[in-house]
């Protein structure tokens, strides 16, 4: 599962690709880009200027994610609960052996960094952050149920990659881990967890793209638990699902991913899928796509 292949990005940044999954941990865009554009930015993380918020960080990988949150939160001066789930420490221990990746941040972030690496650990009077290695769904367990979140990161390798991660069983824990008017960020827009968040009661938004061309029309999804919209702060990064998106999750790529024991491989959870889809009624997806002329790299289903 380990063997990894550094990758320079267009922005210059670097990511891996993972032999395993076939899959890089970014867009050839940008590492750096995706991530500010993705999560930090949605975060809208002034709210929390001078306050405390906690955070899970879901398939921490590289920690690009993480490293730029607390980054933003060292300049505001924000208290941070931080924890992280992660099945492979390889891409960390080469994170902090990356420069360019040091670099990017303040030099707090390697300091944490290598003692998440060491001890899983690193606590001082503003961050208190622990990272659980190992099956995300068997570690999800491990965070004391008292433990609600602002911001949940799920990063984890595209659903038809490594479904495990996105079915409704995986999904629904999550759920239960978010505050109120918390918020879940994913770079995924597929129909199937589109679909799975909003029938646990989750209030979906779409990240709004940075490219104007139709086939590029997300930049993943908002989920907000128990959404009060006289309590919610407009965000300019973030909008309502499109009629064009609202009708891909009446397709048959809408079909959730499943996990009954959260214990199945992904050859099982993904013919499983395949099944429904087949004994589906639903439109075909490859219908919605000739509508509304997209593309099957626009989005992973």
């Amino acid at each position: 599962m380990s063997e990894l292949i550094e990758v320079l990005t267009k922005d210059g940044s670097y990511s891996l690709r993972s032999v395993f999954f076939q899959e890089n941990f970014h867009s050839l865009s940008g590492a750096l880009k995706e991530t500010k554009i993705k999560f930090t930015a949605p975060s809208d993380l002034q709210r929390f200027q001078g306050k405390s918020l906690n955070v899970l960080d879901i398939c921490f990988g590289m920690g690009y994610n993480s490293a730029s949150l607390i980054n933003e939160l060292i300049k505001q001066n924000s208290l941070l609960n931080w924890y992280a789930l992660e099945i492979d420490k390889k891409p960390l221990e080469y994170a902090l052996r990356n420069k360019s990746f040091q670099k990017s941040w303040n030099p707090k972030v390697k300091k944490i960094f290598k003692s998440l690496y060491k001890n899983d650990y690193f606590e001082d009077q503003f961050f208190k952050c622990q990272i659980f290695w190992g099956d995300a769904r068997e570690k999800i367990n491990i965070i004391p149920a008292a433990n609600k979140f602002d911001l949940i990161y799920l990063d984890g390798f595209s659903p038809q990659k490594c479904p495990q991660v996105w079915t409704i069983e995986f999904l629904s824990k999550v759920n239960q881990k978010l505050n109120p008017q918390g918020y879940l960020i994913t770079y995924s827009s597929s129909a199937a967890v589109r679909n799975t968040l909003r029938n646990l009661g989750l209030e979906i938004f779409n990240i709004k793209p940075s490219d104007n061309r139709r086939t590029f029309w997300s930049q993943g999804t908002v989920a907000i638990a128990k959404f009060d919209k006289n309590k919610f702060k407009p965000n300019l990064n973030f909008e309502t699902l499109s009629v064009m998106e609202e009708e891909h999750l009446l397709t048959k790529a809408g079909i959730p991913y499943r996990d009954q024991n959260l214990n199945s491989s992904k050859d099982d959870i993904i013919n499983q899928r395949l099944e429904e889809q087949l004994l589906s009624n639903l439109e075909p997806t490859k219908k919605w796509r000739e509508k509304w002329g997209m593309t099957k790299l626009a989005f992973k289903s």
